[in-house]
């Protein structure tokens, strides 16, 4: 059977290792536990969770068992990692609602059953730390200049970083040291962002209790052009289908540049990879297959195959002969949208998320990119009415791909 380490590698997964030939060691001959820490700063995961879901699924797979640690404790400072400002201060109540949330859509993705996985909350020995006792215990082994140079903390220098976030990596490495104590837990595992605070785990739980435990980061998910991938017009690509529809959420894949197709397929789905190198064989349109297929499978592990199937035959529908909207993503309008029973499409766009302002829909009508029912919009003051809604809804199309219906 193939070493889980060495499949994570040759789907582009890994970044960084403390140790990676004792790693693979470990994986290959030994079955330990895990961790991957999640801030709960939304109500909902998102596409950039997905990655450390994935490497989560895979290493269960490989019979490891996965500790989720949610971060009711951490979540009320925020990781400085990659931030340029301090992130925003949650309330407690938030910070255990998201976490609820955050509950609920693992149980989904992660086997939780019979003990294959378990969930825990740094909030349990984080909220009622005794500060010196901490300090005595804990802060005694970490040098200030050291931290300073970690690139979590080191791009934060030139605009500020507060004494409150630099507390951050301190309380990161507790996590593990308590988790190793707690579950045997033996190795955490992060996005690349992360290597600083695991590095800090890390050497703590060495100086504490003399422990050898591991760190492992994979790589973060990034279009071929560098930049971070799971951002729309709307926001963010959520996981919750209240957030970004199952539709929606197919389309984003369907949808993603040439370049990407391949290395998402990678990372995000379970397709054995000896199929993926024939779809990276692919070229000019045939790459479509690819992004069906890689739709279809991302769509299939959060939402489910029957949410897929619909997404799959409603992006089907809309490309052939034939429209099909039932699945469509949808924008029901108030009456306050309306002005003397209409609607311009500029605001129509803009009120659908379509477009972030009035400007770029205006242009895009200007560059000949947006239709109304298959009607191309030539003039940007063109309205709606709402007695044609009150018939029927009306679809709105951007570009080739990007269709939304409007209703009342």
């Amino acid at each position: 059977m193939e070493n889980i380490y060495d499949s994570l590698v040759d789907r582009g997964l890994i970044a960084q290792a403390t140790d990676s030939e004792k790693i693979r060691e470990i994986l290959g001959k030994e079955k330990i536990k895990f961790y991957i820490g999640f801030d709960p700063t939304a109500d909902s995961l998102h596409v950039g969770h997905f990655v450390s879901v994935m490497v989560m699924a895979h290493m269960q797979r490989a019979g490891h068992t996965p500790i989720v640690l949610f971060g009711g404790g951490t979540g009320m400072i925020g990781d400085p990692s990659g931030k340029t400002d301090m992130r925003k201060m949650l309330s407690r109540e938030t910070i255990e609602h998201n976490i609820e949330c955050f509950r609920k859509q693992m149980s989904h993705l992660i086997d939780f059953s019979d003990g294959k996985a378990i969930m825990a909350n740094n909030a349990d020995w984080l909220l009622d730390l005794n500060y010196i006792e901490f300090l005595r215990e804990i802060g005694v082994h970490f040098s200030v200049n050291r931290m300073l140079a970690a690139e979590c903390y080191k791009q934060r220098l030139e605009r500020g970083l507060s004494f409150f976030e630099l507390n951050y990596m301190l309380m990161q490495s507790y996590d593990f040291l308590l988790l190793n104590r707690k579950y045997d837990c033996r190795m955490e595992l992060g996005g690349d962002d992360q290597w600083s605070n695991i590095i800090g785990g890390v050497e703590l739980c060495r100086r504490c209790d003399s422990k050898e435990v591991y760190g492992l980061t994979f790589n973060l998910l990034l279009t071929s052009e560098g930049k971070k991938m799971g951002k729309t017009e709307k926001g963010a690509v959520w996981l919750d289908p209240e957030k970004t529809t199952p539709y929606e959420f197919y389309q984003y894949w369907r949808n993603i540049a040439d370049a990407d197709v391949i290395t998402c397929m990678k990372m995000l789905t379970f397709i054995p990879m000896d199929e993926v190198r024939q779809y990276e064989k692919l070229e000019g349109s045939e790459i479509n297959k690819a992004k069906e297929v890689l739709a279809y499978e991302v769509t299939k592990l959060v939402h489910g195959e029957e949410e897929a199937q619909k997404a799959q035959s409603a992006a089907k529908a809309l490309f052939g002969a034939n429209s099909d909207s039932e699945h469509m993503p949808t924008t029901a309008l108030e009456d306050a949208d309306f002005t003397d029973g209409a609607i311009t499409v500029v605001d129509a766009m803009v009120k659908a998320g379509i477009a972030k302002s009035k400007g770029e829909a205006r242009r895009l009508i200007q560059q000949g990119g947006v239709s109304v029912d298959d009607a191309k919009v030539t003039d940007t003051m063109q309205t709606i009415s709402r007695s044609s809604l009150e018939n029927e809804p009306v679809i709105i199309k951007k570009g080739k791909k990007i269709f939304h219906k409007i209703t009342i």
